[in-house]
């Protein structure tokens, strides 16, 4: 097994690790690094340094889990390790570019951006992955089957995608929890109870999320077949296409997804200083 090491403790670099570990990888292939180990988020039974350098030479594959802000001086750290060895990067930092790293990193690195989101805390996450053209197919495969211990991935071979990918998975789960928070506070205006209302709105969250996986059909087809002509859900249905719902959403993705681009030369232009 390649011994990956992650630069950064945080959650979603537990969760990944748990992902790997569930998956069967050993314990003594995984390291990570965090400024204070000893009050890391990490519960897992691996070995956590305070030394990015010492992990980037022990291990044969990189993930960059640091805040965006540090991810410069990260890279210029392990600049060092990863010229003189032939190391996979995998960065799963918001909003900077396979580029910037790799000019941080001051080598033709093989470099693979991944945008993974919350779910992946759960096992149910949805990554999507760019590889730069110093990447070979194995280690793209690699870096699919890693992110695939804690959900699904798609692979795109242009990297102006994640922004895409940002607007809908990446910043996804908070607008299902908008419309559930929606949701809730309707059914208390109804008459019902918090809990009630919680409940009901979460358990057909759950149900309509599990049944559109798991259905042989397109969401429109499921919406058509609990859309009884005359009915309340065609009511219902009516007012939020009246209210031009369809259009709102398309507007707020591009809000997302346009963000995202503002977002990469934000932060390459705050990590050039």
């Amino acid at each position: 097994m390649n011994k990956i090491g992650f630069i950064g403790a945080g959650n979603m670099a537990s969760s990944i690790i748990g992902g790997l570990l569930n998956a069967g990888y050993a314990t003594d292939n995984i390291r990570a690094s965090d400024p204070s180990p000893a009050q890391s988020d990490l519960s897992l039974d691996i070995e956590v340094l305070n030394d990015n350098e010492a992990i980037a030479e022990w291990a044969d594959i990189i993930i960059l889990a640091v805040k965006p802000q540090v991810l410069k001086t990260v890279c210029k750290q392990i600049a060092g390790q990863v010229k003189q060895h032939d190391k996979l990067i995998i960065s799963i930092a918001a909003g900077i570019r396979s580029t910037s790293i790799t000019d941080w990193l001051g080598a033709d690195a093989a470099c693979i951006r991944v945008m993974p989101n919350t779910p992946a805390l759960l096992g149910l996450g949805m990554s999507g992955l760019y590889a730069n053209p110093h990447t070979s197919g194995e280690q793209v495969n690699t870096a699919s089957d890693i992110m695939q211990t804690v959900g699904k991935v798609a692979q795109f071979d242009n990297e102006e995608m994640i922004d895409s990918v940002t607007a809908i998975s990446g910043s996804g789960p908070a607008y299902f929890f908008l419309l559930i928070e929606a949701m809730i506070k309707a059914g208390i205006q109804q008459g019902l109870n918090e809990d009630d209302a919680k409940s009901m709105v979460l358990q057909t969250a759950v149900g309509a999320a599990t049944m559109a996986v798991q259905s042989d059909v397109d969401t429109e087809e499921l919406r058509r077949r609990v859309t009884s002509p005359g009915g309340t859900t065609e009511r219902a249905i009516q007012t939020l296409l009246d209210g031009d719902f369809m259009q709102l959403i398309s507007s707020a993705i591009d809000a997302a997804s346009k963000r995202s681009v503002e977002l990469s030369s934000e932060l390459a232009g705050n990590n050039d200083e």
